[in-house]
């Protein structure tokens, strides 16, 4: 009896120990995989308390939630020969358990090595400019690489790649610094232009309006002067008008014009006689030669003699000529 009772308290013992290695658990993130003496059963396990065969089987749990991967610093040479570093990182599940275990193994590493040689080769495609101010376009792009060649024969899905940071050389930051700077000055000198450019717009109009108005200016004038004389200050303003200006100026110009007129008819008459023409002697006014001069303290009988001394003293053209040559 004893033996009996022995004998069926081992095999319940075994029995225990069997059903305990007969039994998985398969959480909800998880995909179950199961091998019989190293061949792929075709059913995979779901989420629970599953049973398999204790001697021959063997469970493999494949996680499916997304797994975030970083790309460690890689050196690489833009398009337009720029040495740079960039760091990124992969995010990826995995959506058909069997391939991720069959078809390559240890999908991580396998991973990290296709993103480093996409991003080599996405980066030497790409301009410096393109990499600063298109990340998503560079982003797109190495999806786009990575996913050929995981998500068909590895059974992994490529969710997105980030570039996270961009070192790049000193001098090369020197230069960019030194281009922004200059765009900005560009930019400021632009602005200025245009509000210098409405403004004089603005002051057109307001002339035009005060053109067909004349007590406008009257007006705005007499508000400068209110505006002065609000201020604390010792300044006199008085207005002047500008008609009086206008009057000096046209004053101004035609003395001008009557000194260049004196001056082109001697240079004409200079021209002349070094050309040898023959200048006519002035001719004496008939009025003058009859008209008697008086003069006080002469005699009445003495008027023909002055009137002849006046004759004979007039200038000849020999003289003319000699005086304009010197």
């Amino acid at each position: 009896m004893g033996v009996l009772i022995t004998v069926l308290a081992v095999c319940a013992v075994a029995g225990l120990v069997l059903l305990a290695l007969s039994l998985r658990n398969v959480q909800q993130y998880e995909k179950g995989v199961v091998f019989r003496f190293g061949r792929l059963l075709p059913d995979i396990r779901g989420p629970g308390l599953r049973v398999i065969r204790p001697i021959g089987d063997r469970m493999r749990k494949v996680s499916v939630q997304t797994e975030v991967l970083g790309i460690p610093p890689q050196g690489s040479i833009t398009a337009d020969n720029v040495t740079l570093t960039v760091d990124a990182v992969v995010y990826f599940k995995v959506i058909d358990p069997v391939k991720a275990l069959v078809n390559v193994r240890n999908y991580p590493a396998a991973v990290s090595q296709i993103a480093q040689t996409s991003l080599r080769s996405v980066i030497g495609r790409a301009d410096l400019d393109t990499l600063l101010s298109d990340r998503d376009h560079i982003n797109a792009e190495l999806k786009k690489v990575m996913d050929a060649p995981t998500e068909e024969p590895w059974g992994l899905r490529i969710e997105r790649v980030e570039i996270k940071d961009i070192a790049l050389p000193e001098s090369m930051m020197r230069s960019m610094s030194k281009q922004a700077e200059a765009e900005r000055e560009r930019r400021a000198r632009v602005i200025a232009a245009d509000g210098e450019f409405q403004a004089s717009q603005r002051l057109t109009d307001a002339a035009a309006t005060m053109a067909d108005t004349p007590g406008a200016l009257q007006l705005r004038l007499l508000q400068t002067v209110v505006d002065v004389s609000a201020e604390k200050n010792s300044t006199l303003v008085m207005p002047f008008p500008v008609e009086m200006l206008r009057f000096f100026e046209h004053q101004s110009r035609d003395s001008d014009d009557e000194s260049d007129g004196r001056l082109v008819r001697r240079s004409d008459r200079h021209a002349a006689l070094s050309a040898g023409a023959v200048i006519p002697e002035p001719a004496i006014p008939a009025p003058l030669l009859a008209r008697p001069v008086s003069l006080p303290g002469e005699r009445a009988g003495s008027r023909a003699e002055v009137a002849r001394e006046r004759r004979d003293n007039w200038p000849t053209r020999w003289d003319t000529e000699e005086s304009l040559s010197g």
